[in-house]
């Protein structure tokens, strides 16, 4: 999508362009995410704000169990990181605020309320790094900056990986308000 922003800025005249594209591609994607918010506050309404009791997968989209899986088969993998993703409490805290719809009860709520549960995502990924750092450092011999490095381009691609897939009434398992009937056609 950036490389098509980018290609789509030099080859768009620029004379009477109203905005960026970047600027409208930002204002199209907040309509049509706002307009699965305004669906999804509706069903929660008639839900009475009752979701479905809580479930999780751990970090979604097969991470947690493609994680067990090479723990499973390369013990020396496990003995470093363990059996689940070292950031997947991360995911479930994650998981709770997307299942109730971080408590919101209007469109406009359920919006903030996502892209703060996104972004302390980001967060607690860069704050699991930086806490594994040290053993990770000694064990792979390289630099506090190197295990940095990585773990912001981890938690930047779970950040935009929720973004992009996450979005309310999407009808997909680990939606936005999963834990309430699905809106994915409007009433």
């Amino acid at each position: 999508m950036a490389l098509l922003g980018l290609l789509a800025s030099l080859t768009a005249p620029s004379c009477g362009m109203a905005g960026s594209i970047d600027e409208q591609d930002s204002a199209t994607r907040f309509s049509i995410e706002m307009a699965g918010h305004r669906r999804l506050a509706r069903v929660m309404a008639e839900a009475e704000y009752r979701a479905m009791p809580f479930a999780t997968d751990g970090c979604s989209g097969g991470l947690s169990p493609a994680w067990r899986a090479v723990a499973d088969l390369l013990p020396s993998f496990a003995e470093i990181h363990d059996e689940h993703p070292p950031w997947e409490a991360c995911c479930v805290t994650h998981d709770r605020a997307y299942h109730a719809a971080g408590g919101a009860r209007t469109a406009e709520e359920s919006h903030r309320a996502r892209l703060a549960a996104d972004e302390a995502l980001r967060v607690c990924v860069l704050e699991t790094g930086a806490l594994r750092s040290p053993q990770l450092v000694e064990t792979y011999d390289v630099t506090d900056a190197q295990i940095t490095a990585a773990y912001a381009l981890i938690s930047d691609a779970m950040f935009n990986a929720v973004r992009l897939g996450g979005g309310p009434c999407s009808a997909l398992p680990w939606r936005w308000g999963y834990g309430y009937p699905g809106c994915l056609w409007p009433n």
